[in-house]
């Protein structure tokens, strides 16, 4: 079957280590189950797996990507979570979790098996590729949101780095919860997209806002940090899942954390309960993932161009 694969690492030049060509059809073990997939969506991640960054070489060749929606064995449209082995389904007893990609073959590709555990009906509200969307990006975003930050309606948030993909879902589902959402961006046409995603108002990086924030929805990481930390009110949370600009910033600004009691929270991801909650949420509410675009498999070079260059507002998303 055709995919989107990587044979070896190149930390420099990782589009160097994308392979696209035939990849052996998948197996099914006790317990698992082979899904037709009918979309997949990038993830930084995937960049990374280029670089060889979570994962080893005894684990090549590795069939690229995290997300998909598709068809099972038994006709089901289905949403794929992404975790493999959280609770031990499907897994060994003392096997620790991993992505797709880490130790299991990944979604780029016409078939992908997983854990019976780890397939959820899609809303029928929603399409392939917007559901495509969700298990990774969205679903960090999510559980960044609503389980570790905590706000509610009526609460504000900032989110840096407007375009990408778990920014972009912060803001879509902060507005469509009730949430005042500042966001920021070097790129004054994607602050512009923001406010028309919802967000209450976009600044450029580093700006300053009309008042403290309870919560920041961190993933650029030392470029952000310090503008992170002093963005928020006395006993606010900044929940962290990324650091795409490094994650050495040149302050750590640890007085005013402990001075202001602020909360540092690290997000990895989410559960299935929280995938199905989030698919759930956006079936109910109409709010959807932005899609950059959407591309036959055979194109996936220029996908993962247009990510690494940061020309990029919401999801690119594979037909394989």
């Amino acid at each position: 079957m055709f995919a989107a694969y990587v044979a070896r690492f190149d930390r420099e030049q990782p589009l160097n280590a994308l392979e696209l060509g035939d990849r052996p059809e998948p197996e099914a073990p006790q317990d698992w189950t082979v899904v037709e997939v009918r979309a997949a969506s990038l993830n930084h991640h995937d960049l990374w797996t280029l670089r060889g960054v979570g994962i080893g070489a005894e684990a090549l060749p590795m069939t690229l990507g995290c997300d998909a929606a598709g068809i099972d064995a038994d006709g089901n449209e289905v949403v794929l979570h992404s975790v493999i082995g959280a609770t031990g389904h499907g897994v060994g007893p003392n096997e620790r979790r991993t992505l797709l990609t880490e130790k299991y073959q990944g979604t780029f590709a016409q078939r992908v098996a997983v854990p019976k555990w780890n397939v959820l009906p899609k809303p029928k509200e929603l399409s392939f590729e917007e559901a495509a969307c969700l298990p990774t990006a969205w679903l960090t975003a999510y559980r960044m949101l609503f389980t570790n930050a905590g706000v509610r309606p009526g609460d504000s948030v900032l989110v840096q780095g407007a375009g990408g993909g778990v920014a972009t879902a912060a803001i879509a589902l902060g507005a469509a919860a009730g949430l005042r959402v500042f966001v920021t961006s070097r790129d004054e046409a994607k602050r512009k997209r923001a406010v028309e995603l919802g967000a209450t108002a976009a600044f450029e990086s580093g700006a300053r806002l009309p008042h403290r924030v309870d919560a920041v929805i961190e993933t650029v990481g030392a470029a952000t940090w310090s503008h992170s930390v002093k963005s928020l009110r006395p006993g606010g949370t900044l929940v962290i899942s990324g650091a795409t600009s490094g994650q050495a910033p040149a302050s750590a600004e640890l007085n005013r954390i402990f001075f202001l009691e602020l909360k540092v929270v690290g997000s990895t991801m989410g559960s299935k309960e929280e995938l199905a909650s989030l698919l759930a949420f956006s079936a109910a509410t109409g709010v959807r993932p932005v899609i950059d675009s959407v591309l036959p498999l055979e194109r996936a070079r220029e996908g993962f161009t247009r990510m690494a260059g940061g020309d990029v507002f919401g999801k690119i998303v594979f037909n394989p």
